[in-house]
């Protein structure tokens, strides 16, 4: 896909990954909105950001567990730019609790964890479908992880929510098609502020393990996650249904 003129969704874009993905996106002249729950102040920051680029940008607030909330940020993607091509489902939470610890997995955390993590990234493609195949070349890239293949990371729930976001990725794939390609990218440890904040003083003693466990040496940045999303936007027009790690090698190593 030629990405210039195109017009994109990009889910919880206010930091990190997704505003990576929204930037590299304006960079190839892809209009853009911008969608988070809380930070304001940081989605803003990346409107100006995407303008500054020469492209456009929408924000919208809405939260992804709500379909009607979706429905509406999806309707009003299409009435200001007239269509949708891409969708970023990046929208993500988490609890930070030990794998072991089954009682402080609560049924509050479950609900909310799968709420944001699965059901958002199914709502936002139901309410984009439409016009992701009215393109007849609309592309969709769930941002999981390699929580969801290797069952680690910050609590036993999210790493299930990222499990079932890569057989939503598949089952999106067969129904979609052939109009619209589904793919998936399963980061490792990413060096970002939800990380820092989620494991406290823990951050740098994991991440220090992360970058000797992986091959190349270092762990990823929020840009080497929207370098693979762009790759799976404009470079693989014969690929769908697929989830690419990204983790600098740590899973063969």
């Amino acid at each position: 896909m030629q990405l210039s003129g195109k017009n994109a969704i990009v889910t919880g874009s206010a930091v990190g990954v997704g505003r990576a993905t929204a930037l590299a996106l304006a960079k190839r002249g892809a209009n853009v909105v911008v969608n988070y729950s809380r930070s304001e102040d940081e989605a803003k920051e990346t409107v100006a950001e995407v303008e500054r680029l020469g492209a456009k940008a929408l924000l919208v607030r809405a939260d992804v567990s709500r379909d009607s909330e979706v429905r509406a940020m999806v309707e009003r993607a299409v009435d200001a730019f007239g269509s949708i091509h891409v969708l970023v489902n990046n929208a993500g939470t988490t609890a930070f609790i030990n794998f072991a610890d089954l009682e402080g997995m609560t049924e509050d955390h479950w609900d909310r964890i799968l709420a944001v993590n699965l059901k958002g990234p199914f709502f936002c493609s139901r309410a984009a479908a439409g016009p992701l195949k009215e393109t007849g070349e609309g592309t969709i890239v769930n941002i999981a992880s390699v929580a969801g293949i290797q069952a680690i990371g910050s609590s036993i729930a999210y790493a299930a929510s990222k499990a079932g976001l890569i057989n939503l990725t598949v089952a999106l794939a067969r129904v979609l098609a052939p109009e619209v390609r589904v793919n998936c990218v399963a980061p490792g440890f990413i060096d970002t502020r939800w990380l820092r904040q989620g494991f406290g003083a823990a951050f740098e003693p994991i991440k220090q393990r992360a970058e000797e466990q992986a091959p190349l040496g270092r762990v990823a940045t929020p840009e080497d996650i929207a370098q693979v999303v762009l790759s799976l936007i404009e470079g693989a027009d014969f690929v769908t249904g697929q989830t690419i790690t990204v983790d600098g090698g740590s899973g063969i190593a």
